[in-house]
């Protein structure tokens, strides 16, 4: 059976309050994720709250339901509360009715079987957590067997960001390595490092991309170092017709990764 807790001094309240902060989450290796939708998501990855909090008018509600029971049967813990206090954590003027507390999942680098997915994305310090939560939810679209954050990028356990992903957080390796070390394990392995830039004239889709594919994405400001470049297998770029030099990141990112998968679809077509 839940627990009841409708207090905002309770010392609970507070720390799952604090995940709200990096430094906090950081600390704890915790993070939120709001929604029936983003929970139930994660339930069907395989991933149940450590702790699971709902108003009290939403415990009948049938999914509410069974991810209690699941976390319950998982040895988590179940708290049902009040709108106010579920405003509090989430810090929505609206809250959402169910919010989890999860376990970071960060994937080591090394760990990573790049033969599971013929498409991975790359990121370069991105700074938008709404862009790296859209990037993930591309790289479910798509297939793709995660995301590997490279040198110091947005915290992809942030609200904002799991938000984005809407439930493509679970679904997807997340890893998070320097420069250095992502391209000596990348070199070690098949894989075609593709960056996205304007200092180049090679078409988007021009090129015959090769799987396990590695799409590289720069900075939104600045785009990739030019070391980052110098490395890449290929340089691409997608025509502007408009006023517009580049793509945000993010709708670039989804570009790209259907071009490749839109090329491996008409190769496994002709098969």
């Amino acid at each position: 059976m839940p627990r009841e807790i409708t207090a905002y001094s309770n010392p609970l309240i507070k720390r799952v309050r604090s995940l709200r902060d990096k430094r906090h989450r950081r600390a704890e290796g915790l993070f939120l994720a709001e929604g029936l939708r983003i929970l139930a998501e994660a339930e069907e990855a395989g991933t149940l709250p450590l702790m699971l909090f709902h108003a009290r008018d939403s415990a009948d509600h049938p999914i509410v339901r069974r991810l209690s029971a699941a976390t319950e049967a998982a040895g988590g813990d179940v708290i049902q509360t009040v709108p106010d206090i579920l405003h509090k954590l989430s810090g929505k003027e609206n809250p959402q009715t169910v919010i989890g507390v999860y376990a970071e999942r960060l994937t080591p680098l090394e760990s990573i079987d790049r033969a599971t997915a013929p498409i991975w994305i790359v990121a370069q310090s991105l700074r938008d957590p709404g862009n790296l939560g859209t990037i993930l939810r591309t790289g479910d679209a798509v297939g793709a067997g995660g995301l590997i954050l490279l040198d110091e990028s947005a915290d992809p356990f942030s609200v904002e960001a799991v938000r984005a992903s809407m439930g493509a957080l679970f679904t997807q390796a997340i890893a998070h390595a320097a420069w250095p070390d992502f391209i000596a394990w990348l070199r070690a392995g098949p894989g075609q490092l593709v960056g996205t830039s304007l200092n180049t004239d090679t078409d988007y889709q021009a090129p015959a991309y090769r799987a396990p594919v590695f799409i590289l994405v720069g900075n939104e400001s600045h785009g990739l170092p030019p070391a980052y470049e110098a490395a890449c297998d290929l340089l691409v770029k997608m025509p502007m017709r408009g006023k517009a030099d580049s793509l945000n990141a993010a709708a670039a990112t989804a570009v790209m990764a259907y071009e490749v998968l839109n090329q491996q679809r008409r190769g496994a077509a002709t098969i």
